[in-house]
């Protein structure tokens, strides 16, 4: 009998690599599976009790629309983040509303007439300027964020401006207020709301020329 002839160096090559070529395939077919399978046990169980909206508001001609809160499925490794990065589409917007742009502008007017130094931030997250050592603490803050922030020429927080429209206290948005008040008020930050047709420009004056104290001679 015969002894049966081995086969060629360029069939071995190409079983090789068809073999990676299927490898990978396979790695890509089970990411994706794994993924969609994350995302249907989300919203058959709903958002995990550590898990905490943006809570975001805005304000257009004097009307209030609470932006949605979103709540990523489960916690996405950095391969799955980009999966869902490369297949979405985004697209730029403005950070402040008019309302929102026209207190930015007065505030800091009126905040560089009191000391030069002092800043006005806006859309700031309460998960950098606020830290405590419970991470169940933190967590309840990390998201959420204030409309305007007054910063000292050191740049530590000092006041959040809460600009409130005609329709702040809809749903949840008088809770989520409650939150961030009192844990800026336990950080010894200041929390003040500027309310949608009432509060007027001499107001708002008058309430930066009380938080922001003007430097004395030599400073």
């Amino acid at each position: 009998m015969s002894r049966q002839s081995a086969a060629p160096p360029e069939m071995l090559a190409v079983v090789v690599i068809a073999l990676i070529v299927l490898g990978i395939w396979a790695g890509i077919r089970i990411g994706r599976i794994r993924f969609s399978w994350r995302g249907m046990t989300w919203r058959k169980r709903g958002p995990s009790r550590g898990s905490y909206g943006l809570g975001s508001r805005r304000w257009g001609n004097g009307e209030w629309s609470a932006k949605a809160e979103r709540f990523p499925p489960n916690r996405l490794d950095a391969a799955d983040q980009l999966r869902v990065v490369m297949t979405a589409e985004y697209t730029a917007q403005s950070l402040l509303n008019g309302s929102e742009a026209r207190v930015l502008k007065e505030l800091e007017r009126f905040v560089g007439d009191c000391d030069p130094r002092w800043r006005v931030m806006a859309q700031v997250s309460l998960g950098e300027i606020l830290t405590s050592p419970d991470p169940a603490a933190y967590a309840a803050v990390n998201s959420k964020r204030v409309d305007l922030l007054l910063v000292d020429g050191d740049y530590v927080p000092r006041h959040a401006i809460e600009y409130q429209g005609s329709g702040h206290h809809q749903g949840s948005a008088a809770a989520r207020d409650a939150v961030k008040k009192e844990a800026l008020r336990r950080a010894g930050i200041g929390y003040h709301e500027v309310i949608a047709g009432q509060t007027t420009p001499a107001e708002l004056r008058r309430l930066v020329e009380r938080l922001v104290p003007k430097p004395t001679s030599g400073q």
